[in-house]
């Protein structure tokens, strides 16, 4: 009942369109400190319209995108009997964290050229123009970035996730995996009829380190020689300690 009612007051708030997204975030930041195990994300939102429902089928698509870097893929193939690189590409940006959530099929929701146009699915949201001209199949590198992030959970497409109600309300949540990157989430809200675009919403979700994660990033960054030694230390520390603790144990 609060949502609903916080959605008719970011509705009357608005100025009068056709179609436009209101959207409300269970949060907007995420803090990741020693015990950070994941989090999950709720989108609520509604359309505000100025006239009648138009025709045409809506679907809702949304979107979030952790910070993008390129990434280097190297391909092996066995010489010799050993593995050896023979093949490497550098993807110019792919994002560290990719979900798309939509009320149904995606392929029903949006054609190829509002995909192109937007880049929403998987495979146009990573950037990939860079390729050597020795390497005939540049497209398999990127195949391969989003295979093995879809195996780890750092990239998915949940169709039918988005709960659309009477083509008004809709609501969807997205799980956050635990090895987030840090930095802001570009999070897009779109609206469809008959495949095209129609209405856009964009936000950011920051997500930050707090506590000793923060301190031992930007120590890490700002006294790289400080950090290494003290990680020597502490590994030289543990490693004393796990054998004075067998040799009490053997002495026992």
């Amino acid at each position: 009942m609060r949502v609903l009612i916080a959605l008719a007051l970011m509705l009357a708030a608005l100025p009068l369109r056709a179609e436009e997204v209101v959207l409300g975030l269970s949060k907007n930041q995420i803090s990741i400190n020693t015990t950070f195990d994941g989090s999950e994300i709720l989108l609520f939102g509604a359309i505000k319209r100025d006239r009648a429902i138009p025709d045409g089928e809506l679907g809702v698509i949304v979107a979030i995108a952790g910070p993008s870097q390129a990434v280097n893929v190297r391909r092996k193939e066995r010489r010799f009997g050993i593995w050896v690189n023979v093949d490497a590409v550098e993807v110019d940006a792919a994002p560290s964290f990719y979900a798309v959530a939509t009320s149904g099929p995606l392929a029903d929701l949006l054609t190829e050229v509002e995909d192109l146009r937007h880049r929403i699915s998987i495979p146009r949201a990573i950037r990939s123009v860079g390729a050597p001209t020795s390497v005939s199949d540049a497209q398999t590198f990127t195949e391969a970035v989003i295979r093995i992030r879809k195996a780890n959970g750092a990239y998915k497409i949940e169709e039918g996730a988005v709960d659309l109600a009477e083509e008004t309300l809709f609501q969807t949540q997205i799980e956050l995996p635990a090895n987030l990157t840090e930095g802001a989430y570009a999070t897009r809200i779109f609206l469809t009829r008959e495949g095209q675009v129609v209405s856009r919403y964009e936000t950011v979700i920051d997500v930050r380190k707090v506590g000793m994660e923060r301190w031992l990033f930007a120590l890490s960054r700002e006294q790289p020689i400080l950090y290494g030694l003290m990680s020597l230390a502490i590994a030289i520390a543990a490693g004393w300690g796990a054998s004075a603790a067998f040799r009490l144990l053997r002495q026992g």
